[in-house]
Protein backbone atom coordinates (compact mmCIF):
# COMPACT_ATOMS: atom_id res chain seq x y z
CA UNK A 1 0.00 0.00 0.00
CA UNK A 2 1.28 3.38 -1.16
CA UNK A 3 1.58 6.45 1.23
CA UNK A 4 -0.40 9.77 0.42
CA UNK A 5 2.56 12.95 -0.05
CA UNK A 6 0.57 14.56 2.84
CA UNK A 7 1.15 11.61 4.94
CA UNK A 8 3.34 11.70 8.01
CA UNK A 9 6.71 9.80 7.31
CA UNK A 10 9.50 9.50 9.40
CA UNK A 11 12.72 11.22 9.43
CA UNK A 12 16.18 9.81 10.72
CA UNK A 13 18.79 11.40 11.55
CA UNK A 14 22.58 10.70 12.18
CA UNK A 15 22.38 10.95 15.78
CA UNK A 16 22.19 7.23 17.83
CA UNK A 17 18.28 6.33 17.97
CA UNK A 18 16.95 9.76 17.88
CA UNK A 19 13.85 9.82 15.43
CA UNK A 20 10.97 12.21 14.90
CA UNK A 21 8.18 12.51 12.48
CA UNK A 22 8.15 14.44 9.45
CA UNK A 23 5.86 18.08 8.92
CA UNK A 24 4.75 18.02 5.62
CA UNK A 25 5.54 21.71 3.75
CA UNK A 26 8.43 23.23 2.61
CA UNK A 27 8.64 26.07 5.60
CA UNK A 28 7.61 23.73 8.48
CA UNK A 29 10.16 20.98 7.04
CA UNK A 30 13.29 23.90 6.93
CA UNK A 31 12.20 25.01 10.78
CA UNK A 32 12.06 21.00 11.92
CA UNK A 33 15.72 20.40 10.62
CA UNK A 34 17.00 23.56 11.90
CA UNK A 35 15.64 22.30 15.26
CA UNK A 36 16.55 19.17 14.87
CA UNK A 37 19.89 20.17 14.20
CA UNK A 38 20.13 22.77 18.04
CA UNK A 39 18.91 19.50 19.53
CA UNK A 40 21.60 17.47 18.08
CA UNK A 41 23.93 20.24 18.96
CA UNK A 42 23.32 20.45 22.67
CA UNK A 43 22.92 16.71 22.93
CA UNK A 44 26.51 16.56 21.71
CA UNK A 45 28.03 18.79 23.95
CA UNK A 46 26.36 17.59 27.12
CA UNK A 47 27.90 14.52 26.59
CA UNK A 48 31.42 15.40 25.72
CA UNK A 49 31.39 17.80 28.99
CA UNK A 50 30.00 14.45 30.99
CA UNK A 51 33.99 12.91 30.22
CA UNK A 52 35.98 16.14 30.40
CA UNK A 53 38.19 16.97 33.12
CA UNK A 54 40.34 19.94 34.44
CA UNK A 55 44.07 20.10 34.10
CA UNK A 56 46.12 17.88 36.35
CA UNK A 57 46.72 19.22 39.63
CA UNK A 58 49.83 18.84 41.44
CA UNK A 59 49.97 17.03 45.26
CA UNK A 60 49.51 19.47 48.09
CA UNK A 61 53.00 19.76 49.30
CA UNK A 62 52.14 19.30 53.35
CA UNK A 63 55.68 20.99 54.79
CA UNK A 64 54.41 21.34 58.56
CA UNK A 65 55.07 24.73 60.30
CA UNK A 66 58.47 24.68 62.91
CA UNK A 67 57.98 23.72 66.67
CA UNK A 68 58.64 26.50 69.02
CA UNK A 69 58.20 24.91 72.67
CA UNK A 70 60.90 22.63 72.69
CA UNK A 71 61.82 21.64 76.10
CA UNK A 72 64.58 19.11 77.95
CA UNK A 73 64.86 18.02 80.96
CA UNK A 74 66.70 15.28 82.85
CA UNK A 75 65.30 12.67 84.87
CA UNK A 76 68.31 10.18 86.09
CA UNK A 77 69.93 8.87 83.03
CA UNK A 78 67.21 10.05 81.16
CA UNK A 79 66.67 12.82 78.86
CA UNK A 80 63.11 13.68 78.22
CA UNK A 81 61.79 15.64 75.03
CA UNK A 82 58.57 17.28 75.15
CA UNK A 83 56.83 19.87 72.44
CA UNK A 84 53.43 20.24 70.78
CA UNK A 85 52.98 18.76 67.94
CA UNK A 86 52.41 21.22 64.56
CA UNK A 87 49.02 21.16 63.36
CA UNK A 88 49.38 23.33 60.60
CA UNK A 89 51.15 23.47 57.44
CA UNK A 90 53.56 26.72 56.84
CA UNK A 91 50.66 27.76 54.62
CA UNK A 92 48.27 27.52 57.33
CA UNK A 93 46.45 24.74 56.23
CA UNK A 94 45.57 21.80 58.48
CA UNK A 95 48.16 19.02 58.19
CA UNK A 96 46.70 15.72 57.21
CA UNK A 97 49.64 13.50 56.48
CA UNK A 98 51.89 11.81 59.29
CA UNK A 99 54.72 12.94 60.56
CA UNK A 100 58.35 12.15 61.25
CA UNK A 101 60.69 13.70 64.02
CA UNK A 102 64.43 14.48 63.71
CA UNK A 103 66.44 15.18 66.84
CA UNK A 104 69.70 16.60 66.17
CA UNK A 105 72.25 17.63 68.68
CA UNK A 106 75.72 19.94 69.25
CA UNK A 107 78.06 18.26 72.38
CA UNK A 108 80.56 19.89 73.58
CA UNK A 109 82.10 17.18 76.48
CA UNK A 110 83.20 18.54 80.00
CA UNK A 111 85.84 21.87 79.90
CA UNK A 112 85.64 22.82 76.11
CA UNK A 113 85.28 25.68 75.04
CA UNK A 114 81.78 26.08 73.57
CA UNK A 115 82.70 28.45 70.76
CA UNK A 116 84.55 25.96 68.74
CA UNK A 117 80.96 24.37 67.93
CA UNK A 118 81.17 21.17 66.52
CA UNK A 119 78.62 20.16 63.71
CA UNK A 120 75.19 19.38 64.39
CA UNK A 121 74.13 15.63 64.07
CA UNK A 122 71.59 13.70 63.36
CA UNK A 123 70.61 12.01 66.68
CA UNK A 124 67.24 10.37 66.67
CA UNK A 125 64.28 9.60 64.31
CA UNK A 126 60.65 8.82 65.34
CA UNK A 127 58.76 7.09 62.50
CA UNK A 128 55.10 8.23 62.63
CA UNK A 129 54.40 5.06 64.90
CA UNK A 130 56.77 6.10 67.29
CA UNK A 131 55.28 9.54 67.13
CA UNK A 132 51.63 8.21 68.15
CA UNK A 133 52.89 6.18 70.74
CA UNK A 134 54.38 8.87 72.48
CA UNK A 135 51.98 11.38 71.82
CA UNK A 136 50.16 12.80 74.89
CA UNK A 137 47.31 15.58 74.05
CA UNK A 138 48.76 17.16 71.59
CA UNK A 139 51.97 16.97 73.17
CA UNK A 140 54.96 14.66 71.96
CA UNK A 141 56.89 13.38 75.58
CA UNK A 142 59.65 11.28 74.21
CA UNK A 143 62.58 9.72 76.66
CA UNK A 144 65.89 9.30 75.97
CA UNK A 145 67.61 6.80 78.69
CA UNK A 146 71.37 6.94 78.20
CA UNK A 147 73.34 3.78 78.97
CA UNK A 148 75.75 3.59 82.00
CA UNK A 149 78.52 4.13 79.74
CA UNK A 150 76.88 6.72 78.14
CA UNK A 151 76.17 8.64 81.26
CA UNK A 152 79.69 8.37 82.41
CA UNK A 153 81.26 9.86 79.20
CA UNK A 154 78.78 12.60 79.09
CA UNK A 155 78.49 13.81 82.70
CA UNK A 156 79.32 17.31 82.73
CA UNK A 157 79.08 17.89 78.66
CA UNK A 158 76.64 20.57 77.29
CA UNK A 159 74.20 19.74 75.06
CA UNK A 160 72.75 21.80 72.34
CA UNK A 161 69.12 20.38 70.82
CA UNK A 162 66.66 21.16 68.67
CA UNK A 163 63.75 18.81 66.22
CA UNK A 164 62.29 19.37 63.17
CA UNK A 165 59.43 17.29 61.71
CA UNK A 166 58.52 15.99 58.32
CA UNK A 167 56.24 14.69 56.21
CA UNK A 168 56.46 12.78 52.96
CA UNK A 169 55.55 13.82 49.45
CA UNK A 170 55.17 13.23 46.02
CA UNK A 171 57.58 9.65 45.93
CA UNK A 172 58.09 9.53 49.27
CA UNK A 173 59.99 12.28 49.16
CA UNK A 174 60.94 14.38 52.65
CA UNK A 175 58.93 17.70 52.99
CA UNK A 176 60.92 19.09 56.21
CA UNK A 177 60.16 21.80 58.34
CA UNK A 178 62.60 24.69 59.63
CA UNK A 179 64.67 23.58 62.93
CA UNK A 180 63.00 24.53 66.25
CA UNK A 181 64.18 26.68 69.11
CA UNK A 182 67.43 25.61 70.33
CA UNK A 183 67.58 24.39 73.81
CA UNK A 184 71.05 23.70 75.76
CA UNK A 185 71.11 21.38 78.50
CA UNK A 186 73.72 20.16 81.08
CA UNK A 187 73.69 16.49 81.69
CA UNK A 188 74.31 16.29 85.42
CA UNK A 189 75.44 14.06 87.81
CA UNK A 190 72.38 13.10 89.84
CA UNK A 191 71.52 10.35 92.47
CA UNK A 192 69.74 7.11 92.79
CA UNK A 193 65.49 7.57 93.29
CA UNK A 194 64.50 8.47 96.86
CA UNK A 195 63.95 5.69 99.61
CA UNK A 196 61.36 4.68 101.80
CA UNK A 197 58.57 7.18 100.96
CA UNK A 198 55.88 6.87 103.20
CA UNK A 199 52.16 8.62 103.50
CA UNK A 200 50.72 8.62 106.84
CA UNK A 201 47.06 9.87 107.13
CA UNK A 202 45.74 12.15 109.11
CA UNK A 203 42.77 14.57 110.32
CA UNK A 204 44.16 17.82 108.55
CA UNK A 205 46.65 16.87 106.19
CA UNK A 206 48.43 13.70 104.69
CA UNK A 207 52.21 13.28 105.99
CA UNK A 208 55.01 11.97 103.63
CA UNK A 209 58.51 11.06 104.56
CA UNK A 210 60.95 9.71 102.84
CA UNK A 211 65.11 8.88 103.43
CA UNK A 212 67.50 10.69 101.09
CA UNK A 213 69.01 8.66 97.93
CA UNK A 214 72.36 6.91 99.16
CA UNK A 215 74.21 6.36 95.63
CA UNK A 216 74.25 7.69 92.75
CA UNK A 217 72.66 7.06 89.10
CA UNK A 218 75.53 5.05 87.95
CA UNK A 219 76.81 3.28 91.34
CA UNK A 220 78.34 6.06 92.36
CA UNK A 221 78.89 8.15 95.36
CA UNK A 222 75.46 9.80 95.96
CA UNK A 223 75.36 13.84 95.12
CA UNK A 224 73.55 16.04 98.14
CA UNK A 225 70.08 17.31 97.04
CA UNK A 226 69.34 20.58 96.76
CA UNK A 227 65.26 20.07 97.27
CA UNK A 228 63.15 16.89 96.89
CA UNK A 229 59.82 17.26 94.48
CA UNK A 230 56.20 15.71 95.30
CA UNK A 231 53.92 14.69 92.75
CA UNK A 232 50.82 13.40 92.81
CA UNK A 233 48.10 11.73 90.85
CA UNK A 234 44.53 10.82 91.19
CA UNK A 235 44.63 7.72 88.64
CA UNK A 236 48.30 6.41 88.93
CA UNK A 237 48.27 6.47 85.24
CA UNK A 238 51.32 7.38 83.51
CA UNK A 239 51.66 10.39 82.44
CA UNK A 240 48.91 11.35 85.25
CA UNK A 241 51.34 12.82 87.73
CA UNK A 242 51.48 16.83 88.31
CA UNK A 243 54.17 18.54 90.80
CA UNK A 244 52.42 19.12 93.85
CA UNK A 245 55.33 21.02 95.61
CA UNK A 246 58.89 21.31 96.39
CA UNK A 247 60.74 21.35 99.71
CA UNK A 248 64.26 21.22 100.92
CA UNK A 249 63.73 18.89 103.68
CA UNK A 250 62.48 15.12 103.93
CA UNK A 251 58.86 15.99 104.33
CA UNK A 252 55.76 17.30 102.99
CA UNK A 253 52.26 17.59 104.37
CA UNK A 254 49.30 17.54 101.48
CA UNK A 255 46.24 19.36 103.14
CA UNK A 256 44.42 19.17 100.09
CA UNK A 257 42.62 15.78 100.00
CA UNK A 258 39.77 14.58 100.46
CA UNK A 259 38.65 11.18 102.79
CA UNK A 260 37.70 7.92 100.42
CA UNK A 261 39.48 9.23 97.35
CA UNK A 262 42.33 7.41 95.89
CA UNK A 263 45.78 9.49 95.68
CA UNK A 264 49.12 8.22 94.24
CA UNK A 265 52.65 9.91 95.67
CA UNK A 266 56.28 9.54 94.24
CA UNK A 267 59.22 11.85 94.92
CA UNK A 268 61.91 13.11 93.29
CA UNK A 269 65.41 14.67 94.52
CA UNK A 270 66.18 17.57 92.85
CA UNK A 271 69.84 19.11 91.79
CA UNK A 272 71.02 22.32 90.79
CA UNK A 273 74.10 23.37 89.61
CA UNK A 274 75.34 26.74 87.12
CA UNK A 275 71.81 27.22 86.72
CA UNK A 276 71.00 23.81 85.31
CA UNK A 277 68.42 21.71 87.03
CA UNK A 278 68.10 18.08 87.12
CA UNK A 279 65.49 14.90 88.84
CA UNK A 280 66.38 11.64 89.96
CA UNK A 281 64.65 8.82 88.60
CA UNK A 282 61.14 8.35 90.65
CA UNK A 283 60.57 7.01 93.93
CA UNK A 284 58.58 3.58 94.40
CA UNK A 285 54.75 5.30 93.92
CA UNK A 286 52.54 5.10 97.16
CA UNK A 287 49.28 4.71 96.99
CA UNK A 288 46.63 5.64 100.12
CA UNK A 289 42.91 6.27 100.10
CA UNK A 290 42.38 8.03 103.97
CA UNK A 291 39.70 7.42 105.98
CA UNK A 292 37.73 9.51 107.98
CA UNK A 293 38.12 7.86 111.24
CA UNK A 294 38.71 10.94 113.70
CA UNK A 295 35.71 12.34 115.84
CA UNK A 296 34.55 15.72 116.38
CA UNK A 297 35.77 17.68 119.55
CA UNK A 298 34.82 17.06 122.98
CA UNK A 299 31.82 19.32 123.64
CA UNK A 300 32.91 21.67 126.34
CA UNK A 301 30.50 24.16 128.92
CA UNK A 302 28.21 21.60 129.82
CA UNK A 303 25.43 22.77 132.61
CA UNK A 304 22.06 22.76 133.67
CA UNK A 305 18.95 23.81 135.83
CA UNK A 306 15.92 21.60 137.35
CA UNK A 307 12.64 23.38 136.35
CA UNK A 308 10.06 20.80 138.01
CA UNK A 309 9.16 19.37 134.96
CA UNK A 310 12.76 17.89 134.01
CA UNK A 311 16.57 19.00 133.69
CA UNK A 312 17.13 21.31 130.96
CA UNK A 313 20.45 20.58 129.51
CA UNK A 314 22.75 23.43 127.73
CA UNK A 315 26.23 23.25 126.21
CA UNK A 316 28.80 25.30 123.61
CA UNK A 317 28.33 24.50 120.23
CA UNK A 318 30.76 22.92 118.21
CA UNK A 319 32.19 24.14 115.40
CA UNK A 320 33.44 21.28 113.03
CA UNK A 321 32.29 21.69 109.33
CA UNK A 322 31.83 18.09 109.45
CA UNK A 323 29.30 17.81 112.62
CA UNK A 324 26.03 15.96 113.07
CA UNK A 325 25.11 16.17 116.22
CA UNK A 326 25.41 15.36 119.71
CA UNK A 327 24.20 12.52 122.01
CA UNK A 328 23.33 12.85 125.48
CA UNK A 329 24.29 10.06 128.50
CA UNK A 330 22.78 10.37 132.22
CA UNK A 331 23.26 8.13 135.02
CA UNK A 332 22.22 8.05 138.49
CA UNK A 333 24.16 7.14 141.79
CA UNK A 334 26.57 4.49 140.86
CA UNK A 335 25.20 3.26 137.69
CA UNK A 336 26.52 3.11 134.25
CA UNK A 337 25.82 6.31 131.98
CA UNK A 338 23.38 5.46 129.45
CA UNK A 339 22.11 7.38 126.17
CA UNK A 340 18.58 8.70 126.78
CA UNK A 341 18.15 10.71 123.72
CA UNK A 342 16.66 8.45 120.89
CA UNK A 343 17.85 10.51 117.53
CA UNK A 344 20.95 12.40 117.36
CA UNK A 345 20.68 16.10 118.83
CA UNK A 346 20.96 18.90 115.78
CA UNK A 347 20.67 21.73 118.80
CA UNK A 348 23.21 21.97 122.22
CA UNK A 349 20.29 21.55 124.12
CA UNK A 350 18.15 18.92 125.70
CA UNK A 351 15.51 18.99 128.08
CA UNK A 352 15.02 14.96 130.16
CA UNK A 353 11.70 14.70 131.28
CA UNK A 354 12.04 11.66 132.80
CA UNK A 355 14.05 12.43 135.59
CA UNK A 356 12.23 12.22 139.28
CA UNK A 357 12.23 14.87 142.00
CA UNK A 358 14.40 14.36 144.93
CA UNK A 359 17.46 12.44 143.01
CA UNK A 360 20.78 13.31 141.73
CA UNK A 361 21.77 12.99 138.40
CA UNK A 362 24.62 12.94 136.30
CA UNK A 363 25.06 13.77 132.54
CA UNK A 364 27.55 13.79 130.25
CA UNK A 365 27.84 15.04 126.02
CA UNK A 366 29.27 13.29 123.54
CA UNK A 367 29.47 14.74 119.71
CA UNK A 368 28.91 12.36 116.25
CA UNK A 369 30.11 12.99 112.63
CA UNK A 370 28.87 12.97 109.37
CA UNK A 371 30.83 9.41 109.28
CA UNK A 372 29.60 8.42 112.34
CA UNK A 373 32.91 9.08 114.81
CA UNK A 374 31.67 9.94 118.19
CA UNK A 375 33.76 12.08 120.32
CA UNK A 376 34.95 11.55 123.75
CA UNK A 377 32.41 12.79 126.56
CA UNK A 378 32.38 16.10 127.94
CA UNK A 379 33.22 16.74 131.70
CA UNK A 380 30.61 15.13 133.91
CA UNK A 381 27.56 17.73 135.28
CA UNK A 382 25.63 16.78 138.66
CA UNK A 383 22.48 17.97 139.65
CA UNK A 384 20.04 17.14 142.49
CA UNK A 385 16.18 17.49 141.43
CA UNK A 386 14.55 19.74 144.14
CA UNK A 387 14.24 23.33 144.01
CA UNK A 388 16.35 25.63 145.60
CA UNK A 389 15.74 28.15 148.06
CA UNK A 390 14.68 30.96 145.60
CA UNK A 391 16.52 34.43 146.34
CA UNK A 392 15.22 37.78 147.02
CA UNK A 393 13.06 38.48 143.98
CA UNK A 394 15.49 41.99 143.33
CA UNK A 395 19.11 40.02 143.67
CA UNK A 396 21.40 39.32 141.10
CA UNK A 397 20.46 35.56 141.41
CA UNK A 398 17.32 36.22 140.57
CA UNK A 399 17.54 38.38 137.51
CA UNK A 400 20.16 35.55 136.20
CA UNK A 401 17.33 32.78 136.78
CA UNK A 402 15.34 34.98 134.57
CA UNK A 403 17.75 35.53 131.86
CA UNK A 404 18.79 31.29 131.99
CA UNK A 405 14.99 30.59 131.55
CA UNK A 406 14.34 32.97 128.50
CA UNK A 407 17.07 31.42 126.42
CA UNK A 408 15.75 27.96 127.84
CA UNK A 409 12.32 29.30 126.63
CA UNK A 410 13.56 30.08 123.21
CA UNK A 411 16.41 27.39 122.16
CA UNK A 412 12.99 25.08 123.00
CA UNK A 413 10.83 27.43 120.86
CA UNK A 414 12.88 26.49 117.86
CA UNK A 415 15.67 29.37 118.02
CA UNK A 416 18.72 27.74 117.68
CA UNK A 417 22.12 28.72 119.75
CA UNK A 418 25.36 28.78 117.51
CA UNK A 419 25.63 27.56 113.80
CA UNK A 420 22.92 25.81 111.90
CA UNK A 421 23.68 22.25 111.66
CA UNK A 422 22.76 20.10 108.74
Amino acid sequence: MSCHPGAARTAKLSAPNLVVPAISGGRHRRDARLFLLALFLCCSLWFQSCGVQGPPQPPRVERPEPVKDLAVSQVGRTLRFTFALPQLTTDSERLTKPIEVRISRVVHPSGQNAVASPAEELWKVLQPDDVQRYARDGRLVYPVALSDQEFRQWRGATFRFSVSTLTRGFRHRPVESTPSNAVTATLLGVSGPVENLRVIPGENALDLTWSPPQRGANEAEAPEPSAYRIYRSQTGEPGSYELLGETASVSYADPDFEFDRPLFYKVRAVFRENGQVAESEDSLVVPITPHDIYPPAVPRGLSGIYTGEGVELIWAADVEADLAGYNVYRREGNGSFQKINPELLITQVFRDSSTQAGRSYFYRVTASDLTGNESSPSEEFSIETRYPELPAPDSAAASYIRKLNAIIDKVLRGNLLGRSLP
